[in-house]
């Protein structure tokens, strides 16, 4: 990999405090970005200030044409101009070829959630007479009750609780704090868990959730276990955790919730990520109207009232 996409990473990773999984994920892009230039120049090696917005075009043309989505265009060019960005603050490059470049707009798909009815059967499943289904049962409600994504739950410490206040500390991407609160309901069920979780033998102390063992749990342990109570939920596509983030977010905001309330609960950057909720939202009252209003009905009857 080349000199200066090795110095960016670390850059992103250190200074900007990336995920390894984002940083992996620009390392990717990079790469394919380095290989296709390579080949189009015949060359062995990149130089950076010699590239111009006509390479980078030719780039996402050639991605287009190998059936990328406009989504996954659109990343690998934000990932360029991230790279550039900093070959520019770093002097690296005489000027940004990637200002005139815009990024391609795309449709965001809007997310899977589950009814409020469908939540209160996803919560009768666990088997509560057992220490895994007690678990599985206090980690269903705590992601439901609290949005927060797999590798949050995964980080949680007993220290991160206050059950007097019924708030939660979360460290969030890029290493970012905020306090959450959490609902009676997960608070009870917490309670139990903990009190099962005693009798466990673990060197762990201050890890939140852990298996039968002792042990931490990994992020595939937690996905294969949200999943096998979600698919006895007939017509779900998504089965992963993320859907009782999704449902937490969209439940919030049909019940009223500001849009920047659920913005900070969520722990987003950006207020233009979560306004796909109200979308949904909408949705939901458009199909509440249909349902309910007399005059959203087509009928023989008000078809002669309007006639």
């Amino acid at each position: 990999m080349n000199k200066s996409i090795r110095q960016f990473l670390t850059y992103i990773y250190l200074e900007r405090r990336y995920s390894e999984k984002t940083v992996r994920a620009y390392g990717e892009d990079l790469a394919q970005f380095e290989e296709f230039l390579k080949k189009l120049f015949e060359a062995d090696e990149v130089f950076w200030n010699l590239i111009r917005k006509q390479q980078i075009r030719a780039f996402m043309a050639d991605l287009y044409h190998q059936g990328l989505s406009r989504r996954s265009l659109g990343r690998k060019l934000s990932t360029i101009k991230s790279f550039y960005k900093y070959l520019g603050r770093e002097g690296l490059i005489p000027e940004n070829p990637c200002i005139s470049i815009h990024v391609p707009k795309y449709e965001k798909k809007l997310p899977e959630f589950l009814a409020e009815d469908e939540v209160d059967l996803l919560m009768k499943m666990p088997d509560q007479s057992t220490f895994s289904g007690l678990r599985d049962l206090a980690i269903l409600e705590f992601f439901y009750s609290t949005g927060i994504r797999l590798s949050e739950l995964l980080g949680l410490k007993m220290t991160d609780l206050d059950f007097q206040q019924e708030l939660v500390r979360v460290i969030g991407k890029g290493n970012k704090e905020r306090i959450i609160p959490f609902g009676s309901k997960a608070k009870e069920v917490l309670k139990e868990y903990l009190n099962f979780r005693t009798q466990i033998g673990t060197t762990l102390s201050d890890v939140l959730f852990i298996n039968e063992k002792g042990q931490a749990l990994y992020p595939m342990a937690v996905q294969r276990m949200v999943k096998k109570y979600l698919i006895q939920i007939p017509g779900l596509v998504q089965k992963s955790p993320h859907i009782l983030r999704h449902s937490y977010a969209t439940h919030l905001i049909n019940h009223g919730a500001g849009i920047r309330t659920v913005k900070d609960l969520l722990g987003h950057s950006n207020l233009s990520t979560t306004q796909i909720y109200t979308h949904v939202s909408i949705d939901h009252l458009k199909e509440v109207y249909a349902d309910a209003h007399p005059g959203a009905r087509v009928s023989q009857n008000s078809q002669k009232r309007r006639s």
